[in-house]
């Protein structure tokens, strides 16, 4: 067991996908039609790192704003969540934004990362563990849209909360955030609470713009999908033969993303051959964006409700503090 503060040779516990889930799940979505890949997978090694690198562009507002919302109310989150918490965060990649969180809150006991990216995991753990040396680090190498058993920490916490930042929930179809909030709040228990970050519907403009950065880092994070899945499970991608492209549709008020066929061509994925055709459009992520009546009415159906909620000007973006419904 690793003393407070020091980090395990290897994650705490380690769920990664197998080859034959990723190939499975892969499968599932070429077949559908329109065809899909699952957005999960974009995150190896690589793709975390592209991801940072969009953090970074001119138009990617999201991560900019989340983090100066967080040190702007840091007080006030504070004192919502109480002492001596066990902070779990789903997805938490470099955990940059969760330094914020922790050097805010009164005491934490513990802290627990849950991530698909097993070395963006363990630097982002490692960064911490030095700057919180006497916060217990226990991560957790897994997919966190399943269910995912939480190591206990060395000393026992007041409360769990989950940290869910990057507005990451966006990225679930309806059932499916209803179904990932609905496990945030078994894992949080009665007297728990969730810290989501949420983007918020604005200026069509704006939200293409982000997913469309100039520099090409959204398209090379977005193609590294195919790179990964080539590398880990034998697929023939051709990537010059795909093209990313993200639009914001208003009615589903949502960004989609695809990657388009630039010619009609054939691709092998664990034996199984998928024809594409010239210009056809695989979806591989929705971002969704959030009014505060769709904010309250996915946690009352996942049996949560919006206890505290902080707004960035203009009411841009939003950090909600949900707690599990009583009675």
């Amino acid at each position: 067991m690793s003393a407070l503060g020091t980090l395990p040779a290897q994650a705490r516990v380690d769920l990664r996908p197998t080859p034959e889930t990723i190939a499975a799940e892969a499968i599932a979505g070429l077949s559908r039609t329109p065809k899909t890949l699952p957005s999960k997978y974009f995150y190896d090694a690589r793709g975390s790192a592209l991801f940072e690198a969009i953090t970074r562009q001119p138009e990617y507002y999201l991560t900019r704003v989340e983090r100066a919302l967080l040190r702007a109310r840091t007080a006030e989150i504070a004192a919502a969540v109480g002492a001596h918490a066990h902070v779990v965060e789903y997805g938490s990649g470099s955990a940059r934004k969760t330094a914020l969180l922790l050097a805010g809150l009164h005491a934490p006991v513990a802290y627990t990362p849950i991530d698909i990216s097993r070395t963006a995991l363990l630097e982002g753990s490692a960064r911490l563990a030095r700057r919180f040396p006497h916060i217990e680090m226990l991560p957790v190498c897994a997919d966190f849209t399943r269910a995912v058993a939480l190591p206990a920490p060395a000393r026992q916490a007041a409360r769990t909360l989950v940290f869910f930042p990057g507005s990451t929930l966006g990225n679930f179809q309806h059932d499916e955030a209803i179904a990932l909030l609905a496990a945030m709040r078994a894992t949080m228990g009665a007297g728990g609470a969730a810290l989501l970050g949420l983007d918020r519907v604005k200026d069509p403009a704006l939200l293409e713009a982000a997913y469309n950065d100039a520099a090409g880092v959204t398209a090379a994070f977005t193609l590294n999908l195919l790179v990964r899945l080539n590398r880990e499970i034998g697929s023939d991608f051709d990537l010059d033969g795909f093209r990313h492209r993200a639009v914001y549709v208003p009615d589903r008020e949502r960004i989609e993303t695809f990657l388009v066929s630039t010619r009609a061509q054939t691709v092998r994925v664990g034996g199984r051959r998928f024809a594409f055709a010239a210009g056809e459009a695989m979806a591989v992520e929705v971002s969704h964006k959030y009014t505060p009546a769709r904010i309250r009415a996915l946690a009352a159906a996942a049996g949560l409700r919006l206890a505290q909620a902080w707004h960035a000007p203009d009411e841009a973006y939003s950090l909600c503090l949900l707690e599990p419904l009583h009675g």
